[in-house]
């Protein structure tokens, strides 16, 4: 618990097994209440290292679902758990879990419903290794998002995120795509309902164990991000009517 508000960290893995251990024990289970994990079918032993780790709540896909589809599994378990805030937390070490601690005490004081850990504030992202194709890639995806949603964000497209559990009741992630874009879709989603997202400044580790999408896989993301701020400054013109912006019924 952290000022009365339970926190469940969720982690959506695909092969993790390698840098799941130093994931986890970076948790601060002293104010984690739970740990949720999603294997996507993963072809190594991240189930076994998971259950050797004493994860409790494990949740296996049969068939890979894809990035996004992990994250929908990882949600809906944290919100059965009646989770206040959820921590979205990549189990490849890539993100540090020491920031949990400042990330938790911004939206259980209620500044901010959503914090996303940015490797851009300061010069976490190239300090780290992140290639230099991804890095501005990232700036000019980021620019252009925040013209067309009317933001500043430093970074959309980090994958380290937490949310007020308010958030899961204003929008429809069941309607986002699967893949990666999920993340991009989420993000648009929250500025749309009438959020705002705060932001921390987070160091990054890129080296040969940590997931990764190769430059095709990259290219059509950024294709995606692209079109994802189209059709959300369409919609807010009306212009355009997307579901993924519809208000959740009920």
């Amino acid at each position: 618990m952290f000022n009365g508000k339970k926190v469940v960290v969720v982690l959506p893995a695909y092969n993790a097994s390698l840098t799941l251990k130093k994931t986890y024990d970076e948790i601060p289970l002293d104010i984690v209440d739970e740990v949720v994990l999603v294997d996507d079918a993963s072809k190594d032993n991240t189930i076994e290292e998971a259950k050797a780790l004493g994860i409790k709540h494990i949740i296996r896909h049969e068939k890979n679902r894809g990035y996004g589809g992990n994250q929908k599994s990882c949600y809906a378990k944290a919100l059965e758990l009646n989770a206040d805030i959820i921590i979205m937390l990549h189990p490849d070490y890539q993100y540090t879990p020491k920031l949990i601690p400042s990330i938790t005490g911004i939206i259980a004081n209620e500044l901010y419903p959503a914090v996303y850990a940015s490797r851009i504030l300061g010069k976490g992202a190239l300090k780290g290794g992140m290639p230099l194709y991804k890095y501005l890639a990232n700036r000019f995806l980021t620019l252009f998002q925040n013209i067309l949603i009317n933001q500043k964000l430093s970074e959309y497209h980090t994958g380290y995120r937490a949310f007020s559990k308010d958030i899961f009741k204003k929008i429809n992630i069941e309607a986002n795509s699967d893949d990666f874009i999920f993340d991009n879709q989420m993000t648009a989603q929250i500025f749309m309902a009438g959020f705002e997202i705060g932001e921390v400044t987070c160091p990054t580790k890129y080296f040969e164990e940590a997931s990764s999408i190769n430059f095709k896989r990259s290219s059509i993301y950024g294709l995606g991000v692209l079109w994802v701020s189209i059709k959300y400054r369409l919609h807010k013109l009306g212009i355009l009517k997307d579901k993924i912006f519809l208000p959740v019924k009920g």
